[in-house]
């Protein structure tokens, strides 16, 4: 099958042939359409992710749109999402087929073209999921941080949908965060200088939720700017591994620091939150950014990637 090919450790993707993929035990074949790259694919094929180094040579790409060629719950011919890990042993969306696990396979409606349903999928789960996890109460104020990137452009949105009355979009890039003001954010920050005081400053006073893809000294700051019984919600690591998290910011006001992760979130939860995402795209409530690349321009794709693009990067397949 026609593949982008990692073969050495830290090197780029690069378009060439591998063994067809086959399916498993309690998996489906699917024949893909497109795959949506992110910035984990970057860090397996570097061996920064927590695993460790991949086994190379390997197809990369977690997430993919595609036809179903054989499944034991969904019915030949049927164009769904899935994600699978891999990288370890096991050959990802960046191939002409793929074997996943057939609980992964999510059916799509019709209405939604592949390269959106492929820049959906991830990034817009994690805002989502965290966004449930924020608990926003109705016509509350939420900051969100990294709000020019993928996850936190869908976040800015979902608060709206989820009843927040006010959106601070915070981040790094001045002329990104007009972006974030397009889709509905109230207010931007740019996180330099005091970052607390201008988080405030935008918010009106205390908030009730922070969407932290970001940690570091960003996620601090707005730590500081939560009410009493506010919550953060973390779910990325973009600013920082580590964050010097002072006692008084979580005790004194009954903060709540909760976790997120995609990959320990049950298929079944992942499935109702990808429909009510699709359900708003479909009404004009949500939209994604995205560019579309041809495997054959792979590289360009896994360079674009890496230089942490202000919206989703999708590989058209076949």
């Amino acid at each position: 099958m026609r593949a982008a090919v990692v073969r050495g450790l830290g090197e780029a993707p690069q378009l060439g042939e591998l063994p067809d993929a086959e399916r498993g035990s309690g998996e489906a074949l699917v024949e893909v359409r497109a795959a949506a790259l992110n910035p984990i694919d970057i860090a397996i094929a570097a061996g920064r992710f927590h695993a460790g180094p991949p086994h190379v040579p390997y197809a990369p790409g977690r997430e993919g749109v595609g036809l179903v060629r054989d499944s034991a719950r969904v019915a030949a011919g049927t164009r769904v999402r899935f994600e699978r890990d891999v990288g370890y042993g096991a050959n990802g969306s960046l191939a002409e087929l793929i074997a996943v696990d057939d609980d992964a396979l999510i059916p799509l409606p019709d209405g939604v073209a592949d390269e959106v349903a492929a820049a959906l999928g991830i990034a817009g789960l994690a805002a989502w999921l965290a966004l449930e996890k924020a608990a926003i109460p109705p016509g509350g104020t939420v900051i969100v941080l990294g709000a020019t990137g993928a996850v936190g452009q869908v976040a800015v949105q979902g608060a709206k949908l989820f009843g927040a009355q006010r959106v601070v979009a915070a981040g790094r890039d001045a002329q990104a965060l007009g972006r974030a003001r397009a889709l509905g954010a109230d207010a931007t920050v740019e996180l330099s200088g005091d970052i607390a005081s201008s988080l405030l400053e935008a918010a009106g006073g205390e908030v009730d939720a922070v969407i932290d893809p970001l940690w570091g000294e960003p996620a601090v700051a707005a730590l500081r700017t939560l009410r009493v019984g506010g919550r953060l919600v973390h779910l990325g690591t973009s600013a920082g591994l580590e964050a010097v998290v002072p006692s008084a910011a979580v005790r004194a006001k009954n903060v709540t620091i909760v976790g997120h992760s995609n990959l320990t979130t049950p298929h079944d939860k992942k499935r109702q939150a990808y429909g009510e995402l699709l359900d708003h795209i479909v009404a004009g409530r949500l939209d994604v950014d995205f560019e579309v690349f041809p495997l054959d321009r792979i590289d360009a794709a896994w360079q674009a990637q890496a230089s942490s693009p202000h919206r989703k990067l999708v590989v058209r397949v076949s």
